[in-house]
């Protein structure tokens, strides 16, 4: 199991959740911990060996300890696939990727649907075989119509976490806080970075010598929710703007699924406007 827990920092907390853990049977397998000295805010994550226990007895065992810290707290079986929704528009480099990384095994999670503004015949290189495809168009007209039916399909679904991979609608303010904390985009720079249309044409013209790309939580905020990762490449005058759009999908690709696969093993948690990642 996985127990990921935030509070405030006081003294003795490392030892409590380990004594109670060792109390009830646990085997501890891994720890990793954070004291945020500029909030006062301590993070923790603990993989363990349950024994023979089920989870929702070790909730009832861990909620004494978490209300007495007042923490914040998620708990659960760690070889649990967590149910993904993608999101893409016209560019499918990312949802290919993603696609491919969980046929090969290496996200563990269950793709509960694809969804596009594009139809299905937008990817012809990529693979949806076997995977539900939902074709909503949006238009200003439109776009709180298509939101509605967005979140119905989130929660029939019984979606967890929603990647926007390229999907190139800002979501409302309302959609935004609906799904914040489990709502994950890729940006395609350094953020910050330039802004609007043509982002590597404009980094061609001004000479830059990296490019990047941002993996964060979707806020009401554009493009300025949580950082979980980013990634950035040396460039030179020799790129021409081809080979920076070449060289920035790579980058959007893993650094992406970076920050979907931390997110699949509890390894991201919310701080504020920033996160704490425990890293493998």
């Amino acid at each position: 199991m996985i127990l990921t827990l935030s509070c405030d920092d006081r003294p003795g907390i490392v030892a409590r959740v380990s004594a109670r853990l060792f109390e009830a049977g646990a085997n501890i397998l891994d720890a990793q911990q954070y004291d945020d000295q500029e909030t006062g805010r301590f993070f923790m994550r603990v993989v363990f060996d349950p024994g023979a226990a089920d989870v929702e007895a070790w909730r009832a065992t861990l909620q004494p300890l978490a209300d007495e810290y007042a923490m914040t707290w998620q708990l659960r079986r760690r070889h649990d696939r967590r149910r993904v929704m993608i999101l893409a528009s016209q560019q499918d480099h990312c949802l290919s990727d993603l696609i491919w990384r969980w046929r090969q095994g290496e996200l563990a999670m269950d793709i509960t649907a694809v969804v596009s503004n594009h139809p299905a015949s937008t990817y012809p290189h990529t693979d949806l075989q076997g995977i539900a495809f939902h074709h909503l168009p949006v238009t200003p007209e439109t776009k709180a119509e298509q939101e509605a039916k967005l979140v119905k399909l989130i929660e029939q679904t019984g979606t967890e976490l929603v990647v926007l991979a390229r999907y190139m609608q800002v979501l409302s303010a309302d959609l935004a806080a609906k799904l914040e904390g489990r709502c994950i985009n890729i940006h395609h720079s350094f953020l910050p970075g330039f802004k609007g249309a043509r982002p590597y044409h404009q980094a061609h013209a001004r000479g830059v010598k990296t490019i990047g790309a941002t993996a964060h939580y979707v806020t009401a905020d554009l493009d300025e929710g949580p950082i979980i990762e980013q990634d950035v490449e040396r460039i030179s005058h020799r790129d021409t703007p081809a080979a920076l759009i070449r060289k920035g999908r790579d980058i959007e690709r893993r650094v992406l699924a970076r920050a979907v696969r931390w997110f699949l093993d509890d390894r991201v948690l919310l701080n504020g406007r920033k996160t704490v990642v425990f890293t493998d």
